[in-house]
């Protein structure tokens, strides 16, 4: 009896491919570099489990040519890489690997913050401009953290995880969320609309998931009502923030400065306005990039091509009314 045939579109822990192995036949891309739209297609055309990352496009002509496909894994919260209606339509699970990283996230998110408000980057640039000449009481002065208000736009389970992070700091919390207000208020927090939060926090944090809605939802007009010496952080996803009103913002002083961890597109071009930028610290999207956290998320990917494979429930299915 024949096995089934997964490809994995990237190298992942190796106790995660040996576990998977035991279930099917393994092919597992060995670039660095994601493979193509063209080539992962093929891959899958004759494939019965994709575990698929981020970086991966999966639409409706990539499903359609994988006419054996049983399950779609993707190693990842996020899932607005794959066009799961398509997905549902044809009958075909995907699943995600959701809370496991939300504390490693959060305490990204919140080195982030501290980061940026401290000026930690700029002073290491500055030692190695060679500027160092004696301590003065004016240079690299940054933001206090302890007492201020933090904005948490999106109450999910990383924002949570935020907020809890931000009470040790003794921060007023000001949260735009569709979460009831009991729930808000069992964190300490208080829930106000959009352009409230935005006008009164001295850092914003981002917590929502990239639909339609939340596309480009800071943009011009919701950087001009912060406050000039407010700080952006960004660990939810890049197209949450417009980037070119956001290199205007900062580089006019209408914000003090940003952290983002995702950026539109990814990567981001070394020309980017956004890099040349010295209140503006951008990294590689690491938010949830520690070993164990990495390792827990490529065993759930796993576990849910196993029950996909053998008919069964997904661990984690974001479309479970194919069921």
């Amino acid at each position: 009896m024949s096995r089934d045939r997964v490809f994995v579109s990237r190298q992942l822990p190796p106790a995660a491919l040996d576990r998977l192995a035991q279930h099917c036949d393994l092919e597992v891309w060995q670039d660095f570099l994601p493979p193509d739209y063209a080539v992962l297609r093929e891959k899958t055309e004759s494939a019965q489990g994709l575990l698929s990352l981020l970086t991966d496009r999966i639409d409706a002509p990539l499903l359609d040519a994988a006419s054996q496909l049983k399950v779609v894994s993707n190693m990842a919260v996020g899932y607005d890489n794959i066009d799961v209606a398509a997905a549902s339509q044809r009958g075909i699970p995907v699943g995600n690997t959701p809370e496991v990283l939300n504390e490693t996230t959060a305490d990204f998110a919140f080195a982030l913050l501290m980061s940026v408000a401290r000026r930690i980057p700029e002073g290491k640039k500055y030692i190695s401009d060679g500027k160092w000449r004696t301590w003065h009481p004016t240079v690299l002065a940054g933001q206090d953290i302890y007492g201020a208000t933090l904005g948490i736009i999106g109450l999910g389970r990383i924002g949570r995880a935020v907020a809890q992070r931000a009470r040790g700091f003794d921060m007023r919390l000001l949260v735009n969320t569709l979460e009831p207000e009991s729930e808000v208020q069992a964190l300490g927090a208080e829930k106000v609309s959009l352009e409230a939060l935005l006008q009164a926090s001295d850092f914003v944090s981002l917590h929502v998931p990239l639909t339609a809605a939340t596309h480009h939802l800071i943009g011009k007009r919701e950087l001009a009502l912060m406050k000039p010496t407010a700080i952006l952080i960004n660990t939810a996803r890049g197209s949450v923030v417009e980037p070119a009103a956001l290199a205007a913002a900062l580089r006019e002083k209408s914000i003090l400065a940003a952290g983002l961890d995702v950026t539109e597109p990814e990567p981001i071009p070394l020309d980017d306005p956004l890099l040349q930028l010295d209140n503006c610290l951008v990294v590689p999207h690491i938010a949830s990039a520690s070993v164990a956290t990495r390792a827990k998320m490529a065993e759930m990917a796993v576990d849910n091509v196993i029950a996909g494979l053998r008919g069964e429930r997904l661990p984690t299915c974001v479309n479970p009314e194919i069921y």
